[in-house]
């Protein structure tokens, strides 16, 4: 089992998995293809992770990137930053600039 995962990425939980639900249980060839052809911004994010999980397993585990596949993939909330944004008549409103957690598990296939 390979795993990396990248923290406090800028974008909410909700929005990456939608992009982690298409990609789970999937090869390495087919992820990447995949998240090439996804417009939303986090893709590139989970490109990113995905790459480093090869680059782990191929290093640290001495297993060859091609035949690794998808075993588990999520997304969790990281800490949210709190702003404030001046409306009228002297109110302010709160924004709330999400974060959230990324991880990657590979397992070579059978």
């Amino acid at each position: 089992m390979v795993r990396a995962q990248a923290k406090y990425v800028r974008t909410s939980a909700r929005k990456a998995r939608l992009v982690c639900d298409q990609i789970r249980g999937k090869g390495v060839d087919e992820a990447y293809a995949i998240l090439a052809h996804t417009p939303r911004a986090v893709a590139e994010d989970w490109e990113k992770l995905l790459k480093s999980a090869v680059a782990n397993a191929e290093n640290n585990h001495e297993l060859i990137g091609d035949d690794l596949k998808i075993v588990a993939v999520f997304a969790d909330e990281g800490p949210t930053l709190k702003r404030f944004r001046p409306r009228a008549m002297g109110r302010a409103t709160p924004i709330r600039k999400r974060t959230s957690h990324l991880t990657i598990q590979l397992t070579p296939k059978d």
